[in-house]
């Protein structure tokens, strides 16, 4: 009994690492940074960005990002849709879940012809302890606002470079995952007339916070499970869009917790991709 658990856990480890090799494999990776020179509101930050392994194997995060960048992963030039998609990790602003809420993500899209970017933006200073996250050294009460201001300048970037990604300008959305779908959320209410995303999907995060809907809200979608209490506002999100008049779409699972990200697994919850894509096809393309 014993070795047969053995054997399935090792199969279930052998099963995953090839879904991962699958998915990352194959595309060249461009970086480009949003500012020149210092990044504004963190001029003094001189701690170095590395990646570490987290908890999952074979996925791993990034930390102590002080230069914002955005990675590109663009499709086939027949499969191009013309639209972008800035994904934003989470990590509650002290780290950035790079490849379960970022470069997986970015590569399924960019295998169905959207071209994806993954937004390195600022986050916490942290320490260092081996392949860990070992919690803040350096926690910036501002850190909220910078980030946010790095999702706004990310869609300012993609749309003065379009001609270069090939994309539509009219076609730039933004999506981002518990601390990113925070940042997702800031975007869109403080972005300027004529600078908002074209569509937003926050996934299992942010809230309005007793704020208005803009008047130029994009269509947005929204994705979480039931038992996760960090995304409870989720619904609310829904209904003030809908009573603004504005387009919302909303897909809440039963079970999944918080941060499944494009975890493999055979639960329901790990289709919200697809449905974000269909969503893409009526609402966007």
């Amino acid at each position: 009994m014993k070795n047969s658990k053995i054997f399935r856990n090792c199969f279930k480890t052998i099963i995953l690492g090839i879904f991962i090799f699958q998915t990352i494999t194959g595309f060249s990776q461009n970086v480009y940074r949003l500012y020149e020179g210092k990044a504004p509101g963190s001029e003094d930050w001189t701690y170095k960005e590395t990646m570490f392994a987290t908890s999952i194997p074979n996925f791993n995060a990034v930390r102590n990002v002080v230069d914002p960048t955005l990675v590109l992963f663009s499709p086939e030039k027949s499969l191009a849709t013309g639209t972008a998609v800035i994904v934003c990790p989470g990590g509650g602003w002290s780290y950035l879940e790079y490849d379960k809420e970022g470069t997986l993500i970015a590569k399924w899209l960019a295998k169905k012809g959207v071209t994806a970017f993954v937004l390195k933006y600022r986050v916490n200073r942290t320490v260092e302890d081996g392949n860990t996250n070992s919690g803040s050294a350096k926690s910036y009460p501002n850190i909220r606002t910078l980030c946010g201001e790095d999702g706004i300048r990310a869609i300012e970037y993609v749309r003065e470079h379009a001609k270069e990604f090939g994309i539509d300008t009219t076609k730039v959305g933004i999506m981002g995952f518990s601390a990113g779908a925070f940042l997702t959320m800031h975007v869109i209410m403080n972005s300027k007339p004529g600078k908002q995303p074209n569509f937003a999907a926050p996934i299992y995060g942010a809230s309005l916070n007793g704020l208005k809907v803009p008047d130029n809200a994009p269509p947005i979608f929204i994705a979480c499970a039931a038992d996760d209490r960090i995304a409870a506002n989720s619904p609310d999100i829904f209904k003030a869009w809908r009573e603004a008049g504005k387009s919302a779409e909303l897909h809440i699972y039963s079970k999944g917790g918080h941060g499944f990200g494009m975890v493999p697994g055979n639960m329901p919850v790990n289709t919200w991709i697809d449905r974000f894509y269909e969503w893409l096809k009526v609402s966007v393309f």
